[in-house]
């Protein structure tokens, strides 16, 4: 089942953050707890993890821009699992 990686709510006053870089590549295999991406905020820059096992299947947001908390950023799927054609702009 398709799990969407979301940008955390790290500060009780933070809104957004920004994309500093992907730390691997969409397509790649990703393991829970593995740094996938670095994101910026008006306090610092920290890394999001893997929220388990599987393989990155979809980059929706891209280095640079900035995103509010929640927003969907990318989607890691099971092997061989199809990625979802729609994916929301928020995770619920």
């Amino acid at each position: 089942m398709a799990t969407l990686i979301s940008i955390p709510k790290l500060g009780m006053n933070m809104e957004e953050a920004v994309l500093v870089r992907w730390l691997v590549p969409e397509g790649a295999p990703v393991t829970s707890g593995q740094p996938i991406l670095e994101i910026e905020t008006d306090k610092a820059t920290v890394e999001v993890e893997a929220p388990g096992n599987g393989i990155l299947g979809r980059i929706v947001r891209q280095e640079g821009e900035t995103v509010p908390i929640n927003t969907v950023v990318a989607v890691v799927v099971e092997p061989g699992e199809d990625v979802p054609t729609h994916i929301p702009d928020l995770a619920v």
